[in-house]
């Protein structure tokens, strides 16, 4: 995913520590990349105007009633009004209902960031990570999708 890509920011919204993790891990396996920087913060934590500092964005979100948070929905808005033509993107999530939910919120994040974020270029398919009800934890094997999306 990143190959070419030195500064890599990634955000996410987390109730219960799951989505917090993926990001934690999906990191790990960019820092595995040599020449890559990583910053990782929680959504609330983030100025939107600080991602034009990095080649691409990625976007976590847990599935909440069949889609992104509220704070990620905001985000990907607030993201549209910054000019991030050139940048690159990609988004993740958790579910809890296998073979329901899986890749819904994904769908969803990716869909509005085509319609919000002009320029922006989704550089790989969406990441979809198993929880075992809805405080987790992530169901077993899960994680190391992590390492190999990149």
């Amino acid at each position: 995913m990143v190959s070419l890509l030195t500064k890599i920011f990634i955000t996410f919204a987390s109730w219960f520590g799951n989505t917090e993790a993926v990001a934690k891990e999906i990191g790990k396996g960019i820092l595995q990349i040599d020449g890559t920087e990583v910053a990782i913060k929680k959504i609330k934590e983030v100025n939107a105007e600080e991602v034009l500092e990095y080649d691409a964005i990625l976007i976590g979100s847990p599935n909440h009633m069949g889609g992104p948070t509220r704070a990620v929905k905001k985000l990907i808005d607030k993201l549209g009004n910054l000019g991030l033509e050139g940048k690159k993107g990609a988004v993740f999530d958790t579910y809890v209902r296998k073979n329901v939910h899986v890749g819904k919120t994904v769908r969803k994040m990716e869909k509005k960031i085509k319609a919000k974020i002009a320029g922006m270029k989704l550089i790989v398919d969406g990441l979809s990570i198993l929880v075992k009800g809805v405080r987790g934890p992530i169901a077993e094997g899960e994680l190391s999708k992590c390492g190999v999306w990149k």
